[in-house]
């Protein structure tokens, strides 16, 4: 994209935007049904074509020469990007092997690969006001609502259109600032998480056996260390005919895109104040709500705060088979997470009644580290290197870890399962030495 003038690519961009938007007023002048967003986006093909057609002619008539064909695709492309993507950020989500994209103001770039190279972008915004305009525009067409990034709202989080995590700051730093972290994999199963090397054969068996025999599992780790894609390959365990209720600060699982496995699934999206502050629903309200409409599951994308004690207490009154992602830095540190968040509630439990209710609401904690693979490149890996399984409580959570990593970072049965015959009923046949 280095022959394409990004001032250009704005000036087309408002062109092609004003005219859409007359033939949007045509249409409801005229008494025509809008057109749906594919037919906008094939529509918007076409104006811009006419547009770059008429900018050729221009140059020709006054002695300058016209772009070439693969210039003017790159113009294309581009406007088009601007119109309905993410503007110069496009290639790189187009990139199938970016991790991450950190900004730090519109010309500080820096792009995170799969195989572990940082590498400094080029610009994705002639200005920071720029930048600003560019996530407004994502914040205002994201999500179930729009989300305002401004002087009185300074932080934003989104799901961006390919699935991608967008967070963005502003005036809390010298320059505005977003991270994206991608989602290299929306349809993803166990069998890719072992294919990968997250997973074992044997561990991915024993967790689809513990999602199909109903257990609530919590998935741990640090940011960016995978929970999301391992949870989204746990849902993918989940018998089709379920109804499946999901609740997230903002939408990222996508578990309702793919009818094909899951054709019953409500997404919450927690919804922000407006500028007067009024409207804001909640979390844990959220996951209220989700219990009164007849959930198989309730899948809490990310637990961050009070709507922990909630969700615990649905998973101790027979929810059976919810899942959710937790950060936390091992795998025995996640007792001790929620009980801080249930300490933080309005409920503002006491340690002793908080691990009372982890120990009669979770069957099992899954750990995922992200690593480098030293022996692969330096390429970045997701793997799985605990499960802990809770047993009870005596004034704290009891647990075993039932698989554990051994060092020469092998991942093996480590504790007998308690529920092992529970899960022997959905299929769970354990060849480890305790099995």
């Amino acid at each position: 994209m280095s022959a394409v003038d990004h001032a250009l690519v704005k000036r087309f961009r408002q062109e092609a935007g004003d005219r859409i938007a007359e033939q949007r007023r045509l249409d409801q002048v005229r008494g025509v049904a809008a057109m749906s967003s594919e037919d906008e986006r094939q529509y918007a093909r076409a104006v811009i074509a006419q547009i770059l057609e008429e900018y050729a002619r221009t140059e020709i008539n006054a002695g300058r020469t016209p772009l070439d064909a693969e210039t003017e695709e790159q113009y294309a492309a581009a406007v088009h990007a601007a119109l309905f993507g993410v503007g110069r950020l496009q290639p790189l989500l187009d990139d199938p092997e970016v991790e991450n994209i950190d900004i730090n103001g519109c010309d500080q770039v820096f792009v995170g690969y799969s195989d572990g190279r940082e590498v400094r972008g080029d610009p994705v915004a002639e200005t920071d006001e720029e930048l600003i305009e560019l996530i407004q525009v994502l914040g205002a067409y994201s999500g179930l609502s729009s989300r305002p990034f401004d002087s009185a709202n300074p932080q934003l989080d989104l799901r961006l259109p390919d699935g991608s995590r967008l967070s963005a700051v502003m005036e809390v730093a010298r320059r505005p600032s977003l991270s994206i972290r991608r989602a290299r994999m929306g349809k993803v199963f166990m069998a890719d998480l072992v294919g990968n090397g997250t997973v074992t054969p044997e561990l991915a068996h024993f967790l689809a056996c513990a999602v199909r025999a109903r257990k609530n599992i919590m998935i741990a780790g640090a940011t960016n260390a995978g929970k999301t894609t391992l949870l989204r390959a746990l849902a993918n365990e989940i018998p089709q005919q379920e109804r499946l209720i999901t609740v997230e600060r903002a939408l990222e699982l996508g578990l309702d895109q793919f009818p094909e496995l899951h054709p019953n699934v409500v997404a919450f999206e927690e919804r922000l104040p407006n500028s007067e502050g009024l409207g804001m629903i909640p979390m844990a309200e959220l996951v209220r709500r989700s219990l009164r409409m007849n959930p198989s599951r309730v899948i809490v994308g990310e637990v961050l705060g009070d709507e922990i004690v909630t969700m615990l207490n649905a998973m101790s009154q027979g929810n059976d088979g919810s899942l959710s992602t937790i950060h936390a830095n091992s795998s025995a540190e996640v007792f001790n997470r929620i009980s801080t968040y249930a300490l933080q509630a309005a409920e503002r439990l006491p340690i002793e009644a908080s691990q009372m209710l982890i120990a009669g609401a979770v069957n099992f904690v899954v750990f995922v580290e992200r690593r480098n693979n030293y022996e692969s490149g330096g390429r970045l890996q997701r793997v799985v290197t605990s499960v802990r399984e809770v047993n009870g409580c005596d004034g704290r959570v009891l647990s075993s870890e039932v698989f554990a990593e051994t060092p020469d970072g092998r991942v093996v049965p480590h504790a007998p399962v308690s529920c092992i015959e529970e899960l022997a009923v959905h299929g769970y046949r354990p060849s480890g030495a305790w099995g």
